[in-house]
């Protein structure tokens, strides 16, 4: 069971890292006044390869679901991100983008009844530490739109990823990626062509970037963050998200050559350490399962069954039933941490 677990949150952290990555093939390959086409071509073609992979379409309530998901978790939040991308300091934009993992455990109180565990919130709170220690606290610069439109974005995908989970429990990620991002993607057209105009030309380095970003930093990235959202809770998925500006972070200093000191390499453990906090599994759940079952009495050991002998059967029935009744319930109660 703590494999499993431990091998999902390996395949959730493959998003934020691949969205990390994202930030140098951006600056060094992809033409840089296109910033709402940029997002059409990365998210379009992503969803209609990961769709032709599903090949399921949406039916009944899902083909409007799509569409609000797709504008929350891609078509809305790439416009908000190129606005706070304009009229921020990356490292203002990266933090207050970071405070996902917090706003993802109060959605999912509210909207899905999950109240966090202590250690989600704990490493939430040392992880957004850490990305201020690493990134910097300076808010000199900062435009009141740009704030709007970061926090914007990040309360818009932090409830997008909360009600995939929601209404999209029975929904493959695979299936649930492509519409998503084919729905923000439909969205998000009439909004490139009535500010930027056509499409950019590519040229042979540009290809490769949008190359990436698409297969890597969207189509791979995205199944990988649905699936962690089906198999772990929204507030340990946040979590892993903090791994995000530490990537850009880490390939900024080893690509483009920025500066790595002391409080980059500070608040780079402290992010990590805030992961594996808030990735911890709720001990407290484990240890009332073999409390629940030692409760379950002497008279339903198999000991006693062996002691006591044919006089014994109808305790050790009892027992059993017990047994029985006894491990549901701690198995709700794991579930339900």
């Amino acid at each position: 069971m703590e494999g499993n677990r431990l091998g999902w949150i390996a395949v959730t952290a493959i998003a934020p890292i691949a969205w990390g990555s994202t930030y140098v093939v951006t600056r060094n390959l992809l033409p840089p006044d296109y910033p709402l086409w940029g997002g059409v071509l990365r998210a379009l073609p992503a969803g209609l390869l990961v769709l032709l992979l599903a090949r399921r379409l949406p039916t009944g309530s899902w083909w409007w679901r799509s569409v609000v998901l797709g504008i929350l978790n891609v078509g809305g939040f790439f416009v908000l991100v190129y606005v706070a991308g304009q009229r921020l300091p990356s490292g203002l934009a990266s933090t207050l983008m970071s405070t996902s993992a917090a706003c993802m455990l109060l959605f999912a109180w509210l909207l899905l009844h999950r109240r966090p565990r202590l250690a989600a919130v704990v490493g939430a709170a040392v992880g957004l530490v850490g990305v201020g220690v690493m990134l910097g606290f300076d808010g000199s610069g900062a435009d009141v739109w740009g704030v709007a439109a970061s926090l914007g974005a990040m309360v818009s995908s932090s409830i997008g990823f909360v009600l995939t989970v929601r209404w999209g429990s029975d929904i493959p990620a695979l299936t649930m990626t492509s519409w998503q991002l084919v729905g923000g993607s439909l969205v998000l057209v009439p909004a490139a062509l009535l500010v930027e105009g056509p499409p950019p030309a590519l040229t042979l380095e540009s290809g490769l970037g949008f190359a990436y970003v698409t297969l890597i930093g969207t189509a791979v990235a995205y199944v990988a963050w649905f699936a962690g959202l089906r198999h772990l809770s929204p507030g340990v998925v946040g979590i892993v998200g903090l791994l995000n500006p530490v990537t850009g972070v880490v390939l900024g200093v080893i690509v483009a050559g920025e500066v790595f000191g002391l409080s980059q390499a500070l608040g780079l453990v402290l992010v990590l350490v805030g992961v594996v906090l808030g990735s911890l599994p709720a001990r407290r759940t484990a240890s009332m399962r073999r409390g629940s079952m030692r409760s379950a009495g002497p008279t339903g050991s198999i000991g006693s069954r062996e002691s006591t002998g044919p006089t014994g059967s109808a305790g050790s029935t009892g027992s059993a039933g017990s047994r029985r009744e006894t491990a549901p319930a701690a198995l709700a109660e794991a579930r339900r941490a």
